[in-house]
């Protein structure tokens, strides 16, 4: 990775010498790991949260518009601005079956091209679950939404040249959004300064 990482460097993997589950709910489970370092020798207890990979999706419209969801979000206690996504079921075929799922139930759009734009770890200190990011080309509305029983969702439009400043004024602040858009390949994404 032009010289920056190989993976290979004078650091060790740490061993891992238990691992007990503390806590099971819907979405994720929280495991306490006993890991050795491999530079000191020490044991040291860590808490990992193994959840299932998530997915996002950015749908496009025909006319140049991004078609978001506005909802609240519990961890924040307040609304945000987001684009569809959502965590795999065991009956996705593929990611990119799970994205057009989640587009489909929060938005009511669907599209014929669906295109990956990569992944990430969402927070690799604590999870090793990926996020799978696609966008959506000439999504149009086809169908009625069909939200889970806990989600509140507004569906909107804006143009995606307004997305850049949505992110700078902090409109849209959720980080895997922005992942998605940046992937995307739009402009300089960053703050106001």
């Amino acid at each position: 990775m032009n010289g920056i990482y190989s993976g290979g460097g004078r650091l060790g993997r740490w061993q891992r010498l238990h691992s007990e589950t503390i806590a099971r709910t819907r979405v994720f489970d929280v495991h306490k790991e006993t890991k050795r370092s491999p530079r000191t020798g020490q044991n040291h207890d860590f808490f990992v949260i193994e959840a299932s990979d998530w997915v996002n999706i950015v749908p496009l419209t025909p006319a140049g518009e991004v078609v978001l969801i506005r909802q609240y979000r519990h961890g924040v206690a307040d609304f945000t601005l987001e684009i569809p996504g959502g965590m795999m079921d065991a009956g996705d075929a593929s990611p990119a079956a799970a994205a057009q799922r989640e587009m489909q139930e929060e938005t009511g759009y669907d599209s014929d091209d669906i295109r990956p734009l990569g992944w990430v770890h969402p927070n690799p200190a604590i999870q090793g679950n990926r996020t799978f990011m696609f966008a959506a080309y000439g999504a149009e509305r086809r169908m009625e939404t069909n939200f889970d029983t806990t989600e509140e969702i507004e569906v909107v439009t804006a143009p995606l040249s307004r997305v850049p400043e949505l992110i700078r004024d902090e409109t849209i602040s959720h980080a895997l959004v922005i992942s998605a858009f940046h992937r995307l390949g739009l402009p300089p994404l960053g703050g106001a300064g």
